[in-house]
């Protein structure tokens, strides 16, 4: 099997982390393994297979070396800077951030939904939004059999999703320390509040999903979200009201749910079965139960979906995308 190299820009951070441990897992065939960060984590030693990897400053200079994928969590501003760089040099970089997801040209992928679009690339492709990923694995076949109309979300966003220090402004907040990285205190309560405000009264993170979910889907679908911060370290649960043109069964949507290649659905209300925060950390796939009709319009439903965010919202979704990148690399280049 050829190997390839890689490069991780913003590899001490939990996501960064996180790449490391799926590539791993994933045995994904690596020949050299460049980890990159800021100038405050270069000389940091990380371990990988064994092996010990010293972190090196990311800068201009970064992509030189013959490196075939990067994969980029280091945030925004970060990624619009070197991002461009390194596509200049013929790598190819796969970026978890806001910074190209909407940027024409730019594929924003979900490998279980659209991994045809992973080729129609400039050097740059975009992994959606955690909670976008999730709410998309489900609404694909049910858009390609129902034709939606309408999609509510409401998302109860762990507090992993900002990273070390939502994870210690909970840890603190739980002895009584003020909060650090959160406006209010998240420990013990609910913020509706993931990043800034926009002019027309919607987060950044609400407009995200709203914005993503059309792209990813391929189409103008009406959407509205609510994304609110719980005290929850470690998976992002969304409620899903979904309004279709098209009559509907519920257990056939059951079925269909079933089917989807990614997707575990639990539902089984009796034993008190559905997708819990707590049973999805670590875990790959996405989760679905409480599958039933609203009954307050003719052809809607109610889907509970869960996902590990760093997981499956994060670094494994960006794998997979590189996993694409190299299945389909039949003598072109990356």
């Amino acid at each position: 099997m050829k190997k390839y190299n890689i490069a991780i820009a913003g590899a001490t951070g939990l996501v960064g982390q996180t790449f490391l441990q799926v590539l791993e897992e994933r045995k994904f065939p690596i020949k050299n393994l460049y980890l990159m960060a800021s100038s405050k984590s270069a000389g940091k030693i990380i371990k990988y297979r064994g092996k010990d990897i010293v972190v090196e400053e990311l800068d201009e200079n970064s992509f030189d070396k013959e490196i075939d994928i990067a994969l980029f969590s280091a945030g925004g501003e970060i990624s619009k800077k070197f991002s461009p760089i390194a596509a200049s040099k013929g790598v190819v970089v796969v970026d978890n951030s806001s910074a190209f997801r909407m940027v024409e040209g730019v594929p924003l992928i979900v490998p279980e939904v659209n991994p045809e679009e992973v080729w129609n690339h400039n050097g740059i492709i975009a992994n959606p939004n955690c909670s976008t990923i999730q709410s998309v694995v489900p609404l694909k076949v049910l858009d390609e059999k129902y034709d939606i109309k309408r999609i509510i979300y409401s998302t109860y966003q762990a507090v992993s999703g900002s990273g070390f220090a939502g994870i210690k402004d909970l840890e603190d907040g739980l002895e009584g320390k003020a909060p650090e990285n959160y406006p209010h205190p998240i420990a013990g309560n609910c913020l509706p509040h993931i990043d800034i405000f926009l002019e027309n009264g919607n987060t950044k993170e609400e407009q995200k999903m709203i914005d993503e979910t059309k792209k990813i889907l391929g189409r103008d679908v009406r959407v509205t979200a609510t994304c609110v911060r719980v005290p929850v370290l470690h998976s992002h649960s969304v409620s899903m009201n979904i309004e279709f043109k098209k009559n509907i069964d519920i257990e056939q949507i059951k079925k269909d749910l079933a089917g989807v290649k990614g997707l575990v659905v639990e539902d089984d209300v009796k034993k008190n079965i559905y997708p819990m925060a707590i049973n999805t950390k670590g875990r790959d796939e996405v989760f679905v139960g409480r599958v039933r009709r609203d009954e307050s319009v003719e052809n809607g439903i109610n889907l509970w979906v869960v996902a590990d965010n760093i997981r499956k919202g994060a670094a494994t979704n960006t794998v997979q995308i590189a996993e694409l990148l190299i299945a389909g690399n039949r003598g072109r280049n990356l």
